[in-house]
């Protein structure tokens, strides 16, 4: 394997971002659900040896790794194409490139093309190469980074990741075509209908525009000594509509996949259960980017599904850290929504600090259960509301004194959630956006977007999502040049989403390696008046 280089900035790409440097990151063990690891991809993954052992190395320095901190998918990443900071280059490793020399690697219009990369040595054999990752001597006698690993491998161990190193990233690619990149979205049928045709107007209405952008581009040119890409494929997305009960839900997904193979999944919609698509996407190895979902699959050991925060998850970590000491945690909840599986996380941390929660379930109509939970309520208790807004307006107009009431955002209906006058002085509500004063620049350029597109604002958080998710794949694409592999469309994400200036409801976006979660934090805020929508937060951002 090869060591980290610094190339001339000249080289580097304008608009790529730097990234945390991957060598100094531990990423824990990620795979598709369901596909055992073979002995090769084992090592190259999680740093475990054919016996079980964990895989053992030292940097130039002295410095010992273990383990998954061992592991060649933490700098050379998860396809095997590398990665940079700056102009620090990790070079890629697979087959293509490490077995070939510079002539043959720059000649070759079907290799991927790394950013920053000039493949300017000599090839390696299957003996050159044994020699480097045990004592860091590449062919030619250069000598490697000191932050490659140097690593004490047997011979049987070696030609296990030398098979694996050969075969990586070399199948073709589902949903890539010479002329097309085939893109699908998922909607689940409990989708609310006006979000679904909101969303389904800034896919479309994108992916034409994108489609019109290409059809302006010329075909690739290459010269013996420089090549030139321009992304010339066209979009073309399936919106694949889910039926019956979420335990069908996977079946169908195969099938769809089956019949139109995709690159990705763009953004999607749910309302309830998203579980069964996050584990097709993971288990087929297929992306799935920024779906419209409040209640996530928390499981960032994944890879392939990324979301934009923890939605309903997020918000119990808020009031959990905003609950004021003391007095006992009353929660509301409705047995057949979200907020129940918010509540669950929220009474696991409360109770783990010694305070004591009560639950109110109730299905259907929350106006019992709420007469119930009044009716126990006094001076110091905490009460913690999972409703929509309509059992909001339905509450009683009067609360008890010293009773503090906390309450989900994004079921509520945000800043418009209505809960009774009288209690408004009293109300918190988990936030997990910017504030809308101070995200009302960065909402322009989406709003905007729509009102020259012509499409209706039906559904604003939905429908800005969705163009950023959008926007946010058009860029990676455009990062990844020609090199379309699902894992390097991943892993270009987590290097550039942190440089971008337009990020719709969220203050900052990033990802590292091991997280799968864009926005981190949130607040909890108040209304600032007893009637109107204008709200302030009672702290600070925060990351929970």
């Amino acid at each position: 394997m090869e060591g980290v280089r610094k190339i001339r900035p000249a080289i580097s790409l304008v608009g790529w971002a730097a990234a945390a440097y991957c060598g100094m990151l531990v990423a824990g063990p990620v795979f598709a659900a369901g596909a055992p690891l073979g002995v090769g991809e084992r090592l190259y993954r999680d740093g475990i040896l054919p016996d079980g052992t964990l895989l053992r190395g030292n940097r130039d320095n002295g410095t010992p790794m273990t383990g998954a901190a061992a592991a060649c998918t933490n700098c050379h990443r998860r396809s095997g194409l590398g990665s940079f900071e700056g102009t620090t280059v990790v070079p890629p490793i697979i087959g293509k490139y490490l077995f070939r020399g510079r002539q043959a690697n720059v000649q070759d219009m079907s290799l991927p093309h790394i950013p920053g990369y000039v493949p300017n040595r000599e090839a390696y054999t299957d003996e050159s190469l044994a020699a480097a990752i045990r004592t860091g001597v590449a062919p030619g006698g250069r000598t490697l980074s000191y932050l490659m690993p140097r690593y004490a491998l047997d011979d049987a161990t070696l030609q296990d990741l030398d098979a694996y190193l050969k075969q990586l990233t070399t199948d073709s690619v589902p949903g890539v075509s010479e002329t097309t990149l085939d893109f699908a979205t998922i909607i689940t049928p409990d989708a609310d209908a006006v979000a679904r045709q909101g969303m389904l107007n800034v896919l479309e209405h994108f992916v034409a525009g994108q489609n019109r952008i290409i059809a302006a581009e010329v075909r690739p040119m290459k010269a013996s000594r420089e090549i030139m890409y321009r992304v010339t494929r066209r979009w073309q997305l399936h919106v694949w509509n889910l039926t019956g009960a979420p335990g069908t839900w996977r079946r169908q997904l195969e099938a769809k996949l089956a019949a139109n193979p995709v690159f990705a999944v763009i953004s999607g919609l749910g309302a309830h259960s998203w579980q069964p698509v996050h584990e097709f996407c993971e288990a087929q190895a297929i992306p799935c980017l920024f779906p419209n979902v409040d209640l996530p699959v928390v499981a960032e050991q994944n890879f392939y599904p990324v979301y934009f925060n923890r939605g309903v998850f997020l918000e119990a970590d808020l009031i959990a850290h905003g609950l004021p000491a003391g007095g006992r945690v009353l929660q509301v909840f409705g047995t057949d929504d979200i907020g129940a599986a918010a509540a669950s996380a929220l009474r696991e941390s409360e109770r783990a600090k010694g305070v004591q929660v009560v639950d109110h379930a109730f299905s259907g109509d929350a106006r019992a259960a709420m007469h119930q939970v009044l009716s126990e309520s006094h001076a110091g208790d905490r009460l913690v509301l999972w409703l929509r807004n309509a059992d909001l307006r339905a509450l009683p107009q009067h609360l008890h004194a010293g009773v503090e009431v906390y309450a989900s955002g994004l079921m509520a209906g945000l800043e418009n959630a209505a809960p009774p006058q009288d209690w408004r002085q009293h109300f918190h509500m988990a936030y997990p956006f910017d504030l809308p004063d101070a995200r009302r620049v960065r909402m322009n350029f989406p709003l905007g977007w729509m009102r020259v597109q012509g499409i209706p604002v039906v559904d604003e958080r939905v429908q800005s999502d969705t163009y950023l998710a959008c926007q946010i794949l058009s860029e990676a694409l455009g990062h990844m040049l020609d090199s379309f592999v699902r894992d390097f469309l991943l892993e270009r994400l987590e290097a550039m989403l942190s440089s971008r200036l337009v990020s719709a409801y969220y203050p900052r976006l990033g990802l590292a390696p091991g997280q799968r979660f864009a926005s981190k934090g949130g607040y909890l805020v108040h209304f600032v008046a007893s009637q109107g929508t204008a709200i302030a937060p009672d702290d600070g951002w925060t990351v929970p």
